[in-house]
């Protein structure tokens, strides 16, 4: 692959993956860096004439600006909200790694910055076999962690890094990403992150900041991440 290309994913669902995802989108682009974003796997979609879509792909694309076809963007766009497995099983769809890694690799040759965002978190299964980390790792992206600061961030962020260097995955680095604004915790628990996740934050996102302030909050992450200096040997 070309690109430089990396696998965002959370220590659970609902942590503001795609809000991440939008914004570093979002960053590359001003920096000037050709981008591209995907939602290989998405459950919960409006249905259209033209067939489903999900929310969080379409953020992904408006964010990107790229041009990719819908289903390329999001090629398994599960009707139901719920575990991809279940929500594939009752559409009678095989998720299959292959036909998103081939995707991914068209992508990538392309653009200077690719971004895959998962489903739900590291382990979330998309079918009896197979999980969104089997799809990562044949991917062979490096892993962008969220973390959601609040109740219970610790235990599972630490969990999540295990999981992801046990199977042989790397860790790029980590977000977080303040999502309760009544968590009176957070800087105590920043500091055990960074602690426990052995590296401090590539960023802090703030509650409910507008997608402009989101792409100012995540321009360093994104340049640490895709330093300016590789732009013209990607």
């Amino acid at each position: 692959m070309s690109a430089r290309v990396f696998f965002i994913t959370g220590t659970d669902t609902g942590v503001g993956k795609t809000r991440i995802t939008a914004g570093l989108l979002a960053a590359g682009r001003a920096e000037g860096l050709k981008v591209a974003g995907m939602k290989p796997v998405a459950s919960g979609a409006e249905l259209r004439e033209d067939g489903p879509v999900n929310a969080d792909a379409l953020m992904i694309a408006a964010a990107s600006g790229q041009t990719t076809p819908y289903k390329k963007l999001n090629p398994y766009c599960l009707v139901d909200a719920i575990s991809p497995h279940i929500a594939a099983d009752r559409q009678q769809i095989r998720i299959e790694i292959r036909k998103i890694t081939e995707i991914a690799r068209g992508l990538a040759a392309r653009h200077d910055l690719l971004l895959i965002e998962g489903a739900g978190g590291w382990y979330t299964p998309i079918s009896d076999t197979e999980s969104m980390a089997d799809l990562a790792l044949r991917l062979q992206a490096d892993v962008v962690l969220v973390v959601a600061l609040r109740l219970g961030c610790l235990n599972h962020a630490r969990l999540t890094r295990e999981a992801i260097e046990r199977g042989g995955g790397r860790i790029a680095g980590w977000i977080a990403n303040r999502t309760d604004p009544y968590f009176t915790a957070s800087e105590e628990n920043l500091a055990t992150l960074e602690r426990l996740l052995a590296a401090p934050p590539l960023a802090v996102v703030p509650h409910a900041a507008s997608a402009a302030h989101d792409r100012e909050h995540l321009r360093d992450a994104l340049l640490r991440l895709h330093p300016a200096r590789n732009r013209g040997s990607t």
